[in-house]
């Protein structure tokens, strides 16, 4: 699979969560250029700080591979991760990470923080900026739809 292969995978996960009125989030794991397994953020409906897109993609492909170590796989994301995120990339020790949208607010790969820079004893290689558009074209219309629904809400 080609990069862009797999950020459209990750983009399509990050649809069904907008679809679910969750922030459109979504995770691809590789190997070899192989689908290992997909993530997307769950937090709204599972009411559960970690259920974020990088946590059940990470999660599942531990459980598909077998391991914990990850370290010939790469992470497709459509928005920077978080700091908790970046901890759990940088522990399952993720070869290479490539994201879409930067994130102002949280973003822990060069936003606001670089967590890959300090001297863990792991650090992925990072594309930034990947489909960078269509990421923060799903975030933005996302986050207007939101602001229509909650007009509307408050106009009944």
């Amino acid at each position: 699979m080609t990069d862009r292969e797999c950020m459209l995978l990750a983009l399509e996960q990050a649809k069904l969560s907008a679809d679910e009125l969750e922030v459109p989030v979504g995770a691809v794991i590789t190997r070899n250029g192989e689908f290992v397994s997909a993530g997307r953020n769950r937090r709204e409906n599972g009411k559960n700080a970690l259920a974020h897109a990088e946590i059940e993609a990470i999660d599942l492909a531990c459980k598909a591979l077998g391991g914990w170590r990850l370290w010939e796989c790469e992470m497709f994301v459509t928005l920077e991760p978080c700091p908790m995120c970046a901890g759990a990339i940088i522990n399952s020790r993720i070869r290479r990470l490539v994201y879409g949208a930067s994130d102002s607010k949280a973003g822990s790969c060069g936003s606001v923080v670089n967590l890959f820079d300090l001297p863990y004893n792991h650090r992925p290689e990072v594309v930034s900026g990947f489909m960078a558009d269509e990421c923060s074209s799903l975030l933005s219309e996302f986050f207007s739809k939101l602001r229509e629904i909650k007009s509307e809400k408050n106009e009944h």
